[in-house]
């Protein structure tokens, strides 16, 4: 089945909304008979003005279907979906407190936070921490790391939390600390368990950039560029963009960030949720399994591993369903999720290119998601 043409999708991201250099958007409609798939891109990889260290003085090319983006924090939903496969192994327990997993955080304030509440931004702990030195790229002491983020609890947060969590915060802090933990159970770097329980049995081509440089010889030329941050040397490409997640992992992953794709790739990802709901992937996650990460929660839009529509104006724009679930990325990415309508919407882009100022990628995220869910509705 041809695939829908999106080109007009990234070009009003592109052009009409200047909130990247470049776009690639992939959408996916699932029925019970078959998968249409629909992509588009347009732009250029970075600007004439802001190119990267290793191609200066060559034209930056265009946008096209194997164009691999920083997914930032759709690094996340991986990373929740390893955690409910493990769980399935016998591994872990959803409801295993942190300390256990981790003996050497056993003294800190988040030791008694079940896993799950970690993944559904539960925990109670502060949304960020700068975990390198400022303007330092030298890495940092791993375990050090974990205690600062184990000990980062709000104030407003102390004592053991309750059954469903203290009020939801959105924290890399804990997903930092849910990748060190399944790393741990799953007897593996993190990236390795997320191959083994999640792209490698979906046949997907997401990973982190050690493992797409090693598959592939032409990564660094298809690699999407991000920001342009003086102490890591100009503008960064080929390299994890969020600075904890390079401190941390360097060019392996974090729980929170550090995985790399191509927006074809991450609609099959959509397309795999979908049947997993509709009880078509028993053999990699049940029904009952998945909807215990992506159902609502009380307080807030987040669910564990994923997120919901908020807003009176959410990403997702107007034409996607109230039960719609799915991920945003700084660096510019999304992925959303309809399945009442079984609908994939992918939008990645290098909004952060060269410079994160701009706030343009806010209007552009719900326009361009409505203009896919109207093509995919025409093509269906």
């Amino acid at each position: 089945m041809p695939l829908v043409d999106l080109t007009a999708v990234a070009a009003l991201v592109v052009e009409e909304h200047s909130a990247a250099p470049c776009a690639c958007v992939a959408a996916a409609v699932h029925t019970r008979n078959n998968v249409q798939y629909g992509f588009g891109a347009a732009g250029h990889l970075w600007f004439e003005s802001s190119p990267p260290a290793n191609a200066r003085g060559a034209a930056p090319p265009a946008a096209t279907g194997d164009a691999i983006f920083d997914l930032a924090s759709v690094t996340k939903p991986l990373t929740a979906l390893a955690l409910a496969r493990l769980a399935r192994a016998g591994a872990v327990r959803l409801d295993e407190p942190l300390g256990q997993v981790l003996p050497e955080l056993a003294g800190t304030r988040s030791a008694r936070v079940p896993l799950e509440l970690l993944a559904a931004h539960r925990a109670g702990l502060e949304a960020h921490r700068v975990l390198h030195p400022p303007g330092d790229d030298a890495p940092i002491d791993p375990r050090r790391a974990l205690l600062e983020c184990a000990n980062g609890r709000r104030e407003a947060c102390a004592g053991d939390p309750p059954d469903e969590g203290f009020p939801p915060v959105y924290s890399d802090l804990g997903y930092l600390l849910l990748g060190a933990a399944l790393a741990r159970r799953g007897a593996a770097e993190l990236d390795e368990i997320v191959a083994r329980e999640v792209t490698g049995p979906l046949g997907l081509a997401i990973a982190p950039a050690r493992a797409l440089r090693r598959r592939d010889p032409r990564f660094d030329e298809r690699v999407v560029p991000t920001e342009d941050v003086a102490f890591r040397g100009g503008v960064i490409r080929g390299a994890v963009h969020d600075d904890n997640a390079w401190t941390i992992a360097r060019d392996a992953m974090a729980g929170h960030a550090g995985l790399f794709g191509d927006a074809m790739s991450v609609a099959r990802l959509g397309v795999a949720l979908l049947e997993a709901l509709a009880g078509e992937r028993p053999a990699w996650l049940t029904r009952d399994e998945l909807c215990r990460l992506v159902a609502p929660r009380p307080g807030g839009s987040l669910r564990a591993g994923f997120d919901g529509r908020s807003g009176e104006r959410p990403s997702s724009g107007a034409r996607f369903g109230p039960r719609t679930f799915g991920h945003l990325g700084f660096t510019g990415t999304s992925l959303w999720i309809d399945p009442d309508a079984g609908l994939v919407g992918v939008l990645l882009t290098n909004r952060v290119h060269p410079t994160r100022a701009s706030d343009a990628i806010r209007r552009a995220r719900p326009a361009a998601h409505d203009a896919i869910a109207e093509a995919m509705a025409r093509a269906r």
